[in-house]
């Protein structure tokens, strides 16, 4: 009888032979086209755990949408910059700062809509008041609505919003609606939502579905972040509110005694298309139907404003950061005063940098932030950069619990601002579709100060007397969520 030996040796040089291929390999694919501070995240992954790690770059590791959206968002950023470049989008408001057209020309070239005067835009702060206006301006559409929002959930404090659909599609407007399909799917009201929208005859569509056994998969942490309603192409709303209860309805949120506070603006002018542009594109890429036949993209009315705009979408169907490059133009052109309200602040270095530089130049710079935190890993991370910028000069104020500061915005000096769903960090940068209003005029800056006003009220100002004193343990998690918040 012949005896089988096995010799461990040749095991371990196996693994050691791929071991040093997955090594080598990450080096020559990780680090191309991609942030420095992100690449060396992977590397570092797949370097101390080299078989998961390369299980959740191959996952997670790739930042865009699949081939045939990207070619679709390609085809259609050149049609509209070709089709609306001699047309007239209102009259602009004079003397503007050469940094500010300069500001506009980039976002253009990058992407975004043509900026557009006499535009007025209204401020609403309270969470069921920007639902019920929103509804109200939907029982005015004579022709269509497009509705398009990450989450959308029939329940009762979003039911008004669901009564008007089912009103103005009973008497023949057409309802066109998009939501996300991550975000939606197994949450509360999910099914329910999806029967009322066919039971309405709304025309609903689920946005970057991952949904592997219909052929229908990417990147499955990607999300249409977008919050936007536009009527007949003359009112829109946008901003970061998500048609839903203040509480999301979710069982954890409840128990906490948790609801969002968001900020929502009411559009109307010649900027409404360009809103509108956004929502046909999504909708392009959903379903490859075009409705130039049915609607003039670019039919603008004049509002009852003088506010300059221009519509800046971003996401990964673009080659670049949108929203972070206009971000970076405002807080450099500052020279008085930054006012930033975001609920998720993981900035990149050159984010932090321009905050921090902005403050050694003089600037005085607030930022508005959750003393509470609904998602751990990027409240964590978020914590994690309260050192700097306190050291740097910045007055942090928390709002505080149990309320999740959601709204979005910056103001600079007195005459500049953005709102839209965008949030201040990696992920609204490089992985969510997003949409950023940019407003040139002083009375809009005003009432955005107005509402910040009504943020500082309710919130505690963090001192780095404060935050030195934290528990070691917190700085640890703090500084975990950190390392991992640049692996995208």
């Amino acid at each position: 009888m012949v005896e089988v030996t096995f010799d461990a040796t040749w095991w371990v040089v196996v693994v050691l032979i791929v071991d040093v291929t997955i090594r080598v390999t990450a080096i020559i694919i990780v680090p191309r086209n991609r942030r420095p501070t992100s690449a060396m995240a992977w590397l570092l992954a797949i370097y101390f755990i080299p078989f998961i790690g390369v299980l959740l770059f191959l996952l997670i590791g790739n930042p865009r949408l699949p081939r045939k959206l990207r070619r679709k968002q390609a085809a259609l950023n050149d049609y509209i910059r070709e089709t609306s470049a001699s047309l007239d989008f209102g009259t602009l408001r004079p003397n503007a700062p050469h940094w500010f057209r300069a500001l506009v020309r980039l976002n253009r070239n990058l992407g975004a809509m043509p900026i557009a005067g006499d535009n007025g835009a209204t401020i609403i702060s309270d969470y069921q008041e920007s639902l019920d206006a929103m509804a109200d301006a939907i029982r005015q559409a004579e022709r269509y609505v497009h509705v398009e929002f990450y989450i959308l959930q029939s329940d009762a404090a979003t039911d008004n919003f669901f009564r008007a659909l089912e009103e103005v599609a009973a008497r023949g407007v057409v309802v066109r609606v998009l939501l996300d399909h991550w975000a939606n799917r197994g949450k509360p009201f999910y099914r329910h939502t999806l029967r009322r929208l066919k039971a309405m005859g709304a025309h609903w569509h689920l946005l970057l579905p991952v949904q592997p056994l219909k052929g229908r998969t990417q990147r499955p942490d990607l999300r249409n972040h977008r919050k936007l309603l536009v009527v007949d192409g003359k009112v829109a709303y946008m901003g970061s509110q998500n048609v839903t209860d203040s509480s999301y309805n979710l069982r954890k949120n409840i128990r906490r005694g948790l609801h969002w506070v968001d900020l929502m603006v009411r559009v109307e002018g010649p900027v409404v298309a360009s809103m509108n542009a956004v929502f046909l594109s999504d909708w392009y890429g959903e379903t490859d139907e075009i409705l130039s036949d049915e609607i003039d993209l670019f039919e603008v009315t004049p509002g009852p404003g003088d506010l300059d705009c221009q519509i800046v979408p971003s996401g990964p169907g673009f080659d670049f950061e949108n929203n972070l490059k206009l971000f970076l133009g405002l807080l450099y052109a500052a020279k008085e005063r930054i006012v930033i309200v975001s609920p998720y602040f993981v900035p990149d270095e050159a984010l932090l940098l321009a905050i921090t530089t902005a403050c050694q130049r003089g600037v005085h710079v607030e930022l508005f932030v959750s003393e509470e935190g609904d998602q751990a890993l990027v409240y964590h991370a978020q914590r994690s950069y309260y050192e700097a910028l306190l050291r740097a000069g910045v007055k942090i104020w928390m709002y505080r619990k149990p309320y999740i500061l959601h709204a979005k915005g910056i103001t600079i000096d007195n005459e500049v601002a953005v709102v839209g769903s965008s949030n201040m960090d990696m992920r609204s940068f490089g992985l969510n579709l997003e949409i950023t209003l940019l407003v040139r005029g002083e009375e809009f800056v005003r009432d955005l100060e107005v509402v910040a006003d009504q943020y500082r009220g309710l919130s505690r100002e963090l001192t780095l007397e404060e935050w030195l004193n934290q528990p070691l343990r917190s700085t640890l998690l703090d500084n975990l969520a950190r390392l991992t918040s640049a692996l995208q």
